[in-house]
C-alpha cells in the first residue's frame, strides 16, 4: 500500500461539515453543519466521582433519539463532554485542541470557567480525543490550526460554562425548593439571598440529572473576572520542572520502539537490502521492508528501546533506486522559478498596468525565499496498540496531533479497523507549526503500517515509532520555496500608478483532500494570502504553481511568511524613494478602511518612541504591519549592521487581536513568533537539495534562532471587547520586513532574499 494512492480516498471520509465548506467555496449552498451530529444527543453517563455528563464513546452516538434533551444541541454543545466537577470542587475542563505551546490548555478553561463562575484555583485541564464532541464547531472536523482555537471556540466554551452553571443552579434550587432566578453563583458556589451557599462539588451528582438548557445568557464583558486578566499557564510548572509528559514520553507495558529509514530522494524505492547486521543487534525484534510516503519504500527496525532500534538502522546496508523520481536541485530550481516569474501566471487580481511604461519612478524587484523545515523541538512520534483480531480488533493511538479525527480515519484505512474502533489520545506536543496537521497523515500512516506489518511478523506489542531530528529535517514536509517579481510605477508623491506582481511557488493543497475548497481556478490562495491589503494599490497579481518532487505543507503563518515581507519592504522602499516617513506613508496608503491596522501600528510607534527617541549611533528604525488570521501585528524594530552582519536589538509590538483572553499568552505568542520570524533571516535558515537529497540534517546546518539572537521584545495590545481573533501565527510575518527595513535605512539597500545575504 502506498500513501499517495489512498490519499483521495480519505476525501470521502471527511466530515460533512468540511465537505459542505468545500462546496460553499465552489458556489454550493448546502449547510456547513453535520446534520447527523446535529440530530444526536449524547448519553448522560453516570460517573461516581462527580459531575460528568459524559466521556462519550462513539458508540453512544448510536443511541440518538433515546435520551431526553433538546435535539438541536450538537455534541460540541454538550457540557458533559467538556466539564467534570469532582466532589472536592475540582473542575476539569477538556480542551478540543492540541496544546503545543500556544496556551490553549489555559485559555480555553479560562473562558469556560468565566461563565461557570468556577474557583480558578481548582480548575484543571486535559486533552480531548478523536470523539466527535471535540470537532472544531466551525469546520466540522478535529482541527488545531489557522490560529483558530480561541477564535472558533470562544462562544462555544462560554456557552458550555453557562450551561453547566445553569444546571448547577437548577440542582441547588431543587434542593432548597426555591426559584432558580433567586440564586447567584460565585467562585465555585451557588448562593442564596440569605447568605447560605452550596459548593459545586456537593451539587454535582444532582446537576447530572438536570436538563441541559438550550439557550443561555452570557455575561457582559464588563463583568469578566478571568477573561482579559493576565493569568499563569496551567502547564507552566510541569514544563518548567521537566515533569510534563509529551507524546515522545509514551510508555506502555511491553512497548517496542521502531525507527524508519526513509528514502534519500522523495518517493525512491529500494533496489537491495542487506539486513543481516541489523538483525544481529541485541534487542532488535524485526526488520521490516515497508511502503513509505509518496510511493516510496523504507525499512522499519523494531526493537526493545530506541537505542537498539537506531543501532539496527545504522547497521543496514541499502541500495536505492532513484531512477523513477525527479531529483531536485535547488540551484536549477531557482533558475527555473526566476524564468517563470518573468511571465504572467494565473491571475488573482486584475488591474491595468499600462501606466508602468511612463511612470516617473519605478521599482523592479525580485525576491527569493527558500524551503523551510518546521523543526519542532519534539520530533514526530506515534504509538500504536492493536488489540483483538478480525471483527473484534481495536486500535488505540497516542500522539500529539492537530487533526485527531482525520488521523483516526487514516489509521482506520491502514489497519482495516472500523473508525468507531479507532481511538486517538491527544498528547501534549513540543511544537508543530503545521507539521502535525498533514493531509497525508504521513507519520500516523507510517506508524500504523509498522504496527500492521509487525503483527504479521508475530509482534503484537504496542509500538512507538520515533523520528530523530535528522529524520524530521531530511524526510519531512517543508514551507514551499517562492520567488516574487514586482514591477511598480509611482509618482513623486508616492501614489502607485501600476503594480505588476508575479509569485512562483508550489501549491500546498494540490493533490490533497482539501484541494476542492482551497484551490479556485487553479490558484492556491495560501500562496497569495497577505498580498495587497491593507494598501489600496492597482495591483495585477498572478501566480505559477510548478510541480516539484518536494513535499510541501503549511508552515507557521503559511503564505504570509513571504507575502508580508514583499509587501512591507516594497511599501517602505516607495516611502524612502519619495522621501516620506514610512509610518506616515503607510497611514496615508491605508485610507479610512483599516482602523485595526492603524491602531496596531500607532500603538507600536507610540510605545517604541519612534521618531522621538534618539537611537544609539549605528542603529536605525524599521517598521512593518501585517494582518494574518484576522489579527494585525505591527513591529517597530531597532537594528544595526556591523561589518556586514545585521543585529536586531529591540522590537516593540502593537497587536490588535480584539479581546485578549489571556494577555500573558498573547505576549508569549508574539515573542515566540517574532523569534521564529527572526530565525528566517539568519544565514543557514534554508533547506536546499542536490540530486534530490536534502542537504541539511540537524541544527548544526539548519539554523534556528538561539538565545544570543533574542532581541528585547515588548508587546502592547490594543484594547477591545470584540470576540477574539487568531494569535498563534500573526506575530511571525511582520518581523523580518521590519528588520529588513531598518537594514535598508543603514545600507541604502533592501535585502531581497531570506535568509539575509548582505555581502
Amino acid at each position: 500500500m502506498h500513501f499517495d494512492s489512498d490519499l483521495q480516498d480519505l476525501a470521502s471520509l471527511l466530515p460533512k461539515g468540511m465537505l459542505a465548506r468545500a462546496e460553499r467555496a465552489q458556489g454550493a449552498t448546502k449547510s456547513g453543519v453535520d446534520e447527523g451530529l446535529a440530530r444526536r444527543s449524547f448519553l448522560k453517563l453516570s460517573v461516581a466521582s462527580g459531575f460528568a455528563l459524559g466521556v462519550f464513546p462513539q458508540s453512544a452516538l448510536a443511541q440518538e433519539g433515546k435520551q431526553p434533551g433538546p435535539a438541536a444541541l450538537k455534541p460540541f454543545d454538550q457540557p458533559g463532554a467538556f466539564v467534570h466537577i469532582a466532589p472536592d470542587g475540582t473542575v476539569t475542563v477538556t480542551i478540543n485542541r492540541l496544546e503545543f505551546g500556544q496556551g490553549v490548555l489555559t485559555a480555553l478553561p479560562m473562558i469556560l470557567a468565566e461563565e461557570l463562575d468556577a474557583d480558578w484555583s481548582k480548575v484543571r485541564a486535559v486533552h480531548g480525543d478523536s470523539d466527535p464532541a471535540y470537532v472544531d464547531p466551525a469546520f466540522g472536523m478535529h482541527l488545531t490550526g489557522g490560529s483558530g482555537s480561541i477564535k472558533r471556540s470562544y462562544t462555544q466554551y462560554r456557552e458550555l460554562g453557562a450551561r453547566t452553571r445553569a444546571m448547577l443552579v437548577l440542582a441547588a434550587a431543587s434542593q432548597w425548593n426555591v426559584d432558580a432566578a433567586s440564586l447567584r453563583t460565585e467562585n465555585g458556589r451557588v448562593l442564596r439571598a440569605d447568605g447560605q451557599s452550596i459548593a459545586y462539588g456537593d451539587l454535582a451528582d444532582a446537576a447530572m440529572k438536570a436538563p441541559v438548557p438550550h439557550k443561555v445568557a452570557l455575561k457582559d464583558a464588563k463583568n469578566f473576572r478571568l477573561i482579559g486578566k493576565a493569568t499563569n499557564r496551567l502547564d507552566a510548572t510541569a514544563k518548567s520542572t521537566g515533569t510534563q509528559s509529551f507524546g515522545m514520553d509514551m510508555q506502555l507495558p511491553g512497548m517496542l520502539t521502531a525507527v524508519v529509514v526513509h528514502p534519500p530522494v522523495f518517493g525512491a524505492r529500494l533496489r537491495s537490502v542487506d539486513d543481516s547486521a541489523a538483525r544481529a543487534i541485541a534487542g532488535v525484534k524485526a526488520v521490516i521492508r515497508m511502503p513509505t510516503d509518496r510511493g516510496g519504500e523504507g525499512i522499519a527496525v523494531v526493537a526493545q528501546g530506541y537505542w537498539a532500534a537506531k543501532q539496527g538502522r545504522d547497521a543496514l546496508k541499502l541500495v536505492w533506486d532513484t531512477s523513477a523520481v525527479e531529483k531536485v536541485d535547488s540551484v536549477a530550481q531557482l533558475a527555473s522559478y526566476r524564468a517563470l516569474a518573468k511571465k504572467t501566471g494565473l491571475v488573482q487580481f486584475k488591474a491595468d498596468v499600462s501606466a508602468l511604461a511612463k511612470a516617473p519612478k519605478k521599482i523592479s524587484a525580485e525576491f527569493t525565499f527558500p524551503y523551510l523545515a518546521h523543526a519542532p523541538m519534539e520530533p514526530l512520534n506515534c504509538t500504536v496498540h492493536v488489540t483483538g483480531q478480525g471483527a473484534d480488533a481495536k486500535a488505540t493511538l497516542w500522539l500529539g496531533t492537530q487533526m485527531p479525527g482525520f488521523d483516526a480515519m487514516a489509521a482506520s484505512k491502514v489497519l482495516g479497523i472500523a473508525p468507531k474502533y479507532i481511538k486517538i489520545n491527544v498528547q501534549m506536543a513540543g511544537g508543530g507549526f503545521g507539521r502535525r496537521a498533514v493531509p497525508t497523515a504521513d507519520y500516523v500512516v507510517e506508524a500504523c503500517t509498522v504496527s500492521k506489518m509487525a503483527m504479521a511478523a508475530g509482534l503484537h506489542d504496542p509500538i512507538r515509532v520515533v523520528w530523530s531530528r535528522e529524520d524530521d529535517i531530511k524526510g519531512g514536509y517543508y514551507r514551499p520555496m517562492h520567488v516574487h517579481r514586482a514591477e511598480i510605477g509611482f509618482d513623486a508623491k508616492g501614489k502607485v500608478l501600476a503594480w505588476d506582481h508575479v509569485v512562483v511557488g508550489q501549491s500546498i493543497a494540490q493533490g490533497t483532500p482539501f484541494e476542492s475548497f482551497m484551490i479556485k481556478d487553479g490558484i492556491d490562495n495560501t500562496a497569495l494570502e497577505g498580498m495587497r491589503d491593507p494598501y489600496d494599490v492597482p495591483m495585477r497579481l498572478s501566480v505559477h504553481h510548478p510541480k516539484v518532487n518536494v513535499p510541501v505543507l503549511w508552515w507557521r503563518s503559511v503564505g504570509s511568511t513571504h507575502t508580508a515581507y514583499v509587501m512591507e519592504t516594497l511599501v517602505d522602499e516607495i516611502a524612502r524613494a519619495t522621501q516620506q516617513d514610512p509610518v506616515a506613508y503607510r497611514m496615508q496608503l491605508m485610507g479610512d478602511k483599516h482602523p485595526r491596522h492603524k491602531a496596531a501600528l500607532m500603538l507600536a510607534v507610540e510605545q517604541s518612541g519612534y521618531g522621538k527617541r534618539k537611537l544609539p549611533k549605528g542603529q536605525a528604525w524599521g517598521v512593518a504591519v501585517h494582518e494574518s488570521f484576522d489579527t494585525v501585528v505591527a513591529y517597530v524594530a531597532e537594528a544595526s549592521v556591523t561589518k556586514g552582519v545585521p543585529k536586531l536589538h529591540a522590537v516593540t509590538a502593537g497587536v490588535h487581536c480584539n479581546l485578549a483572553v489571556n494577555p500573558r499568552t498573547v505576549e508569549a505568542q508574539v515573542q515566540g513568533a517574532a523569534l521564529m520570524g527572526l530565525g528566517t533571516c539568519l544565514p543557514g535558515a534554508a533547506i536546499t537539495l542536490k540530486d534530490g537529497v536534502v542537504q541539511q540534517k540537524n541544527f548544526d546546518d539548519y539554523v534556528v534562532a538561539r538565545m544570543p539572537d533574542m532581541p528585547r521584545i515588548t508587546v502592547h495590545i490594543v484594547p477591545s471587547a470584540e470576540p477574539p481573533t487568531g494569535m498563534g501565527e500573526p506575530g511571525l510575518p511582520p518581523l523580518a520586513p521590519a528588520f529588513a527595513n531598518a537594514i535598508a535605512k543603514l545600507t541604502g539597500k533592501t535585502p531581497r532574499a531570506l535568509p539575509f545575504k548582505l555581502a
